[in-house]
């Protein structure tokens, strides 16, 4: 599960900037958390927190693995994640994690499949469902209650309504 991702590093000591991705950043952040740092194309490894602290908008973050600002620098762009099985599940029936959207059906409202959810893409401008079609590409659908107005985790699906031309476009 992605709870943040290194944007810059800051100052000469070895803080890295990080761009929350969590409800529980003084949880998932707090020193002696252990958090696994994943890149394209490399090996996952380790991250210890050793300080956290906010500042604007973000958080400072010093990992005992980056002593110095040489070190941090490696680790600009790096995804920080947790194990899902770490997150306890939402109070609230209707909140969920975005892990637990990955493989559910997408359908439209009379029951025909768009396809499988491969995963949600947080970004800037909002969140993307990415649904893996047979024969044709992902598509990407907006993650808003207006076009995903149902979410069914016990039922194993995810209710489209698309505006039209949204899922004929091959993306």
């Amino acid at each position: 599960m992605l709870v943040g991702i290194v944007a810059k590093v800051h100052g000469l000591r070895g803080e890295l900037a990080v761009e929350i991705r969590t409800d529980s950043p003084e949880e998932r952040f707090a020193a002696g958390s252990v958090l696994r740092a994943r890149r394209r194309g490399a090996p996952d490894t380790t991250l210890t927190v050793e300080s956290s602290r906010p500042h604007s908008g973000r958080l400072l973050v010093r990992f005992t693995e980056a002593p110095d600002r040489t070190a941090a620098e490696g680790l600009r762009g790096v995804q920080l994640l947790v194990p899902a099985a770490d997150l306890a599940p939402p109070e609230d029936p209707d909140e969920f994690h975005p892990h637990q959207l990955e493989g559910l059906r997408a359908e439209l409202a009379d029951g025909s499949l768009v396809g499988i959810v491969r995963e949600v893409v947080l970004g800037p401008g909002g969140d993307l469902l990415a649904v893996s079609r047979e024969g044709r590409p992902d598509a990407l659908v907006p993650f808003v209650t207006e076009i995903v107005p149902t979410i069914d985790l016990a039922g194993g699906r995810v209710v489209l309504e698309p505006p039209e031309g949204l899922l004929d476009l091959d993306v």
